[in-house]
């Protein structure tokens, strides 16, 4: 199998869930591919190439730290879209500074080009074109499932919630990941009024019902396929809990890992998104859940698989990988009859 991971920077990567991925499908002795989001051209017939870094089957296996040293030395090569088998965007654009607006929506613009090239796309790159701003997409699921919410630009309509919500909400904005600039607003916020005004400047802003289990923490649930990975016995969940004095549980700004349990709530979750998300062709999908709600949907660049390892869980790299092999295996065997978004999210 040929496989190229689409990554935003690879001189900025970290050793997160992407790497461990690559490190796996190279162990796996495929032919390994690592591109920069802005690695692609697009030729006057149609065709896409892209410039990318390879490692090669014969390569010595290496850990991921390994692995990423070494495809951050390596030279970039030229190679044609449609040589692949797998194209597997592992960018986030919500993460991209402002200096790089071009970035944002590259990747998917791309793999939509890729993907109709007849080269399987993961996720399905025309429903993310569709759900650029997961914070909409996670809108359109069922409202029981999800805290209450407002998203607007309309700085009465957000104070009007507030108000609703008994004087206590979190605000977000709407295109935004890791926990920046988000916050919890209380009668006894005193900077009220600017937080609202700053967060606005973004853009669009997701007021949502606050949620006192979120001293608890939250809980990450990794999916493949519309189900909960699962290894040696182990579910792919993790609970993230908050440092001292914090609400959000994003591990990047010092949250803490632990391993936990699969409840009868969350599992109803997971029951009721993954028929969508089998429809839509979103093969790796993150959910964030606290108690009985569902607080955010990542489907852009979901992770977390290194701190699994931190609190010795299995390696659910392996998992991502081989369930790409059956679908390489099914679209040999259906020659062209399935489409992408079927074939993205058949197990």
């Amino acid at each position: 199998m040929k496989i190229c991971f689409v990554l935003s920077r690879i001189d900025q990567e970290g050793c997160g869930t992407s790497v461990r991925i690559i490190t796996e499908a190279h162990d796996r002795k495929h032919e390994v591919y690592i591109c920069n989001v802005g690695g692609f051209t697009l030729h006057s017939d149609g065709n896409v190439d892209i410039e990318a870094v390879k490692i090669s089957k014969g390569a010595k296996k290496r850990n991921p730290q390994e692995t990423l040293e070494y495809i951050q030395k390596k030279d970039f090569e030229t190679i044609a879209a449609t040589d692949l088998d797998v194209l597997f965007l592992r960018n986030n654009p919500t993460e991209e500074p402002d200096e790089r607006q071009w970035a944002e929506f590259s990747g998917i613009g791309f793999g939509q080009m890729v993907q109709d090239l007849g080269v399987l796309v993961l996720n399905d790159a025309h429903t993310l074109a569709n759900a650029f701003i997961d914070k909409l997409y996670f809108e359109s699921l069922p409202e029981y499932i999800k805290p209450k919410s407002i998203v607007t630009r309309d700085r009465e309509k957000l104070m009007e919630f507030y108000e609703q919500m008994g004087n206590k909400m979190v605000l977000k904005p709407l295109e935004g990941s890791g926990g920046q600039n988000v916050y919890m607003i209380d009668k006894n916020e005193k900077n009220t009024n600017q937080i609202i005004e700053t967060i606005l400047r973004e853009g669009y802003v997701i007021a949502q019902e606050f949620l006192p289990d979120v001293k608890h923490g939250d809980v990450r649930v990794l999916l493949l396929n519309g189900r909960i990975m699962e290894k040696d016995g182990q579910k792919g969940i993790l609970r993230r809990v908050p440092s001292e004095g914090e609400f959000r549980s994003n591990l990047a700004l010092g949250a803490s890992a632990a391993t936990t349990e699969l409840t009868p709530a969350m599992q109803e979750i997971v029951d009721i998104v993954a028929p969508k998300l089998i429809k839509d062709g979103l093969f790796f999908v993150g959910l964030d859940i606290i108690d009985d709600k569902l607080i955010e949907i990542n489907l852009l660049s979901p992770g977390g698989m290194d701190y699994f390892e931190e609190v010795g869980m299995p390696n659910f790299a392996s998992n991502v990988v081989e369930a790409i092999e059956r679908k390489i295996h099914y679209r040999q065997q259906y020659q062209g009859a399935l489409t992408n978004k079927q074939l993205a999210t058949m197990d």
